[in-house]
């Protein structure tokens, strides 16, 4: 029985060793495990933060965008409005009216006749849209080309002087004059027919009259420019275009606005500028040339 319980007890003492030993290799792996993993920390945190830190930069690149910034050329027109000491030839409150309808129908097709110090800032309040000028004086487009190249003008002749006034308004009352059609191919004496072939093509949604010189009896006078832009209006094959007519404390500008016009579409007098609001002619053919 002496060896049997020497024997157990030896067996007993080994596998206690076994434990011993595997206890104290656990206890080493833990700890070379736990020292290599705060070295590695400081790595991983760094990286951690740098790929947060690129986040942060990438949003802030994204947020950045091209479509946030101003436009270059209404940068360029708000520094050249707020350092310029030359006063426009509308007033804040006319210029309001037109602007109130830009901001509307803007980006869009807007027709000017006349070409002065407020043209910069016609363009850019239809900005993305297209603003043509027609000017009368060449010499005074090559001077506004210098100073504002991205307008669009045209240089345009006028037949007719303001001493002729009261016999064109006798001819705009005949049946040549009344009908609806192009004014580029009209029998009326009053419609424009030298333009630029783009500017009868084009739907006008806005046409404003701010020219040619009128102001004295020799000048060309606005007579066939404001029976023309009324023409355009009615010829567009739908939809309505806004007419604007400066000065009209003038009397040329006053009668042939009322007469050609319509004081049925006017909807707003402010000042000097009067608004019309011409609706398309040919969806309807027996629609009266002013309404009734």
């Amino acid at each position: 029985m002496r060896p049997k319980t020497r024997q157990g007890h030896n067996l007993k003492v080994l596998l206690l060793a076994i434990f011993l030993a595997f206890l104290l290799l656990f206890v080493l792996l833990s700890s070379l495990s736990s020292s290599q993993e705060n070295t590695a920390s400081p790595i991983l945190q760094t990286f951690s933060l740098a790929k947060t830190s690129n986040a942060i930069k990438e949003s802030k690149t994204a947020d950045c965008s091209p479509c946030d910034k101003i436009p270059r050329s209404l940068a360029q027109a708000l520094i050249h409005y707020s350092t310029s000491s030359i006063t426009p030839q509308q007033t804040r409150k006319e210029i309001s009216v037109t602007a109130k309808v830009l901001e509307k129908k803007s980006p869009c097709n807007f027709l000017v006749f006349g070409l002065g110090h407020d043209s910069f800032m016609w363009s850019s309040l239809n900005y993305g849209g297209r603003t043509v000028f027609l000017e009368e004086d060449e010499a005074w487009i090559e001077q506004i080309r210098r100073r504002f190249p991205m307008l669009e003008s045209y240089h345009v002749t006028y037949d007719s002087k303001v001493n002729q006034a009261e016999s064109l308004m006798d001819v705009g009352r005949g049946p040549e004059c009344t009908a609806v059609g192009d004014p580029k191919y009209s029998m009326c004496q009053l419609a424009l027919k030298g333009l630029p072939s783009e500017v009868y093509e084009i739907k006008w949604d806005l046409i404003m009259v701010d020219a040619p010189t009128g102001h004295y009896e020799e000048a060309p006078g606005r007579m066939t420019a404001i029976y023309t832009a009324g023409m355009m209006a009615r010829n567009r094959e739908e939809g309505e275009t806004d007419v604007f007519v400066h000065d009209v404390n003038r009397v040329v500008e006053d009668k042939f606005s009322m007469a050609f016009l319509c004081q049925g579409y006017m909807k707003k007098q402010e000042g000097r500028l009067r608004h019309f609001r011409i609706p398309s002619h040919k969806d309807s053919l027996d629609r009266p040339f002013c309404p009734e």
